[in-house]
């Protein structure tokens, strides 16, 4: 045993507190003020860190759970290693608990460790434990419990169960109870979505409420499907609760062929099929001819439309409207009758289901024949502009002919009307 008057001053006290029970009773509030009167007396005479050989790791444990509290010395000499709670009352005492708190069990004691468990952990043993030993000067090293406290309930708040298609959708997640303070995420499926807010609020036994807000626009294809509220948190993995989006939206019409497969010829038979989806689905639908009655020889058979003889009389745009309490839509056929004999179809042919069909025109090689007789007349001009412009000089040249040597203006005009005479001699000369 360490020969330290201190040491051995707080020794004497301990084994009298363990012998009298006190440590566990009200009357150690004198014997425990004692013995930290004496830490405060003797702490200069403790070990630097660096020489330190008692060793201690803090410990993180989640509420409930068991946390193990490890006092270990690097060199021993079989000194007293002693526990001590953040109150100050000793837990352990070599491999004796004077500490009444059952949860406390040792698991090994040993000349150079003292390891004890804590079941069961609650806010209330979170702090700094003290391990002690009785080395001269004595060593003191702490270990603090940090206790995390996982959400008690995850709740989505939604507006209402309903929305239509285009309307703002307002979501809240809120993380009950948490310590530290959750992180909420949002996903719609498989992807992420940001929330526009999220709040932390402060609760008593410093835990924290957090509440976040999702807003989105609800479309056709989020019906049914759920919508994620998941929380990060160090104390537990995996926790989430969905809520699943319940959205009304108009129709979505189709128009198809039922028969025949391919060109629509005179005296054949022409079925036309209105296909309607919507939530909640169409009450009805309607045909119509666009701009005109319908012919008196089709027939409305349910959603489908039969003309029973094709004749060129039925051309035309043919629509099914459908509607629900959201709204309405429809689709356009447009019918093009072929003669009884045609077998391919021409260059204008008609427009089937709602889909535009282009006409059956290259529109490069029409772009290209425009090119070359733009190109073709440009070369012309600038021929014609350069021919034109040769003989023009050339007139000139020889209407002045004559007057380049005169000597003043009269002189010019009567050689140049000499010249012309001259021209005109000479043309008689040779006739």
């Amino acid at each position: 045993m360490a020969s330290h008057p201190g040491a051995a001053l707080r020794f004497l006290l301990l084994v009298t507190g363990l012998h009298a029970g006190l440590l566990q009773q009200g009357r150690s509030s004198s014997l425990q003020s004692s013995y930290e009167n004496i830490d405060l007396l003797y702490e200069p005479l403790q070990m630097s860190g660096e020489h330190q050989n008692l060793v201690t790791e803090d410990v993180t444990v989640v509420e409930g759970e068991v946390a193990i509290i490890s006092c270990r010395v690097k060199n021993s000499d079989d000194s007293v290693i002693q526990l001590l709670n953040p109150n100050r009352q000793t837990i352990y005492f070599r491999d004796v608990r004077p500490l009444k708190d059952s949860r406390f069990q040792l698991v090994n004691f040993s000349s150079n460790e003292l390891r004890v468990s804590l079941s069961n952990v609650t806010l209330e043993d979170e702090g700094r434990y003290l391990c002690q030993v009785y080395t001269d000067p004595p060593q003191e090293a702490f270990t603090t419990i940090t206790v995390l406290v996982p959400p008690h309930n995850l709740v989505i708040d939604v507006q209402k169960d309903t929305y239509v298609e285009g309307e703002e959708v307002e979501m809240n997640c809120t993380a009950l109870a948490s310590k530290p303070a959750a992180a909420i995420r949002w996903f719609k499926g498989n992807k992420e979505l940001t929330a526009v807010k999220t709040d932390v609020e402060p609760m008593e036994e410093r835990m924290f409420r957090v509440r976040s807000q999702l807003v989105l626009t609800a479309k056709r294809e989020d019906d049914g499907i759920p919508i994620v509220c998941l929380v990060d948190h160090p104390a537990v993995k995996d926790l989430q609760t969905q809520q699943y989006l319940e959205v009304q939206y108009k129709p979505l019409v189709s128009v198809s062929v039922k028969y025949p497969q391919g060109l629509t010829r005179e005296g054949e038979t022409l079925e036309l099929v209105c296909s309607a989806t919507g939530k909640p689905s169409p009450e009805r639908v309607l045909w119509q001819r666009v701009d005109d009655d319908l012919p008196e020889h089709v027939l409305i058979l349910g959603d489908n439309l039969l003309f029973g003889n094709l004749n060129k009389t039925d051309n035309g745009t043919y629509r099914c409207e459908a509607s629900n309490s959201v709204g309405s839509a429809s689709a356009d056929y447009t019918l093009f009758v072929y003669d009884a004999s045609a077998t391919t179809e021409p260059a204008v042919h008609d427009t089937r289901a709602g889909d535009e069909t282009p006409l059956v025109v290259d529109h490069a090689v029409i772009g290209g024949v425009v090119a070359v007789v733009v190109f073709a007349m440009l070369c012309l001009l600038i021929i014609l502009g350069r021919y034109f412009a040769r003989h023009k000089g050339t007139y000139f040249t020889h209407e002045a002919k004559g007057a380049d040597d005169a000597a003043d203006a009269d002189t010019a005009i009567i050689n140049a009307e000499g010249g012309q005479n001259s021209c005109e001699e000479k043309k008689e000369y040779f006739i």
